[in-house]
């Protein structure tokens, strides 16, 4: 079972969420400050902690041996997804989004659930298996919205790696759209907030 933080909306019964998927050492604590800076006010937050303990943080999988810890948190992640419409947060009110490695989980798991979500949000990530993802998409997958983002100094993911599998996805009918930034591995202040902001809120 994955462990998470849930940050209510300011704006009285509101049901459409947000899960936020940390990155590579960090945990839910680390990302307390989006829904401040999201300033969404109808919007409710669940971070959610990775799985395996890593340097005082978390991981969704172990870098040397990525696709077996991969499927592994998929399978986490859809029981958590599973378990939002009995807290009156329904999959098409709710957009699944991480950085780095919960970027990497936000797309595995959105592209395979069964369920249509509002909008996946993919922040110096990439995707898993991206030459053969094609091959295990939900039938909901290709009315799925897709937000990529990447930096172009990002060393830690270098964007090389990445920009040959956004017409990989394209090809497969998925709808993504794909923003570059001015960063490294981070999130690139209010100009990338503000697109994923709008991103967000055009899927409710």
């Amino acid at each position: 079972m994955l462990h998470s933080q849930f940050v209510p909306a300011s704006a009285k019964d509101s049901r459409r969420l947000m899960v936020v998927l940390h990155g590579l050492g960090d945990s839910a604590e680390g990302w307390r400050w989006l829904p401040e800076a999201m300033n969404l006010p109808w919007l409710n937050y669940l971070l959610v902690n990775a799985p395996d303990p890593y340097f005082g943080g978390y991981s969704w999988f172990d870098v040397d041996d990525v696709v077996p810890g991969v499927r592994r948190s998929r399978r986490q992640m859809f029981e958590l997804l599973d378990d939002l419409p009995a807290n009156n947060f329904p999959a098409e009110l709710t957009t699944l989004g991480g950085f780095s490695q919960g970027c990497v989980m936000s797309i595995e798991a959105a592209l395979r659930y069964p369920r249509r979500l509002a909008g996946i949000v993919g922040i110096s990530g990439w995707v898993c298996e991206a030459e053969t993802a094609w091959q295990e998409l939900s039938p909901v997958a290709h009315t799925q919205r897709l937000l990529m983002t990447h930096g172009t100094d990002d060393p830690l993911v270098p964007i090389d790696k990445v920009r040959p599998q956004i017409p990989l996805l394209r090809a497969a009918g998925l709808h993504v759209k794909w923003r570059e930034f001015p960063k490294a591995h981070a999130v690139h202040g209010e100009e990338e907030i503000a697109v994923i902001r709008d991103f967000v809120a055009a899927g409710y």
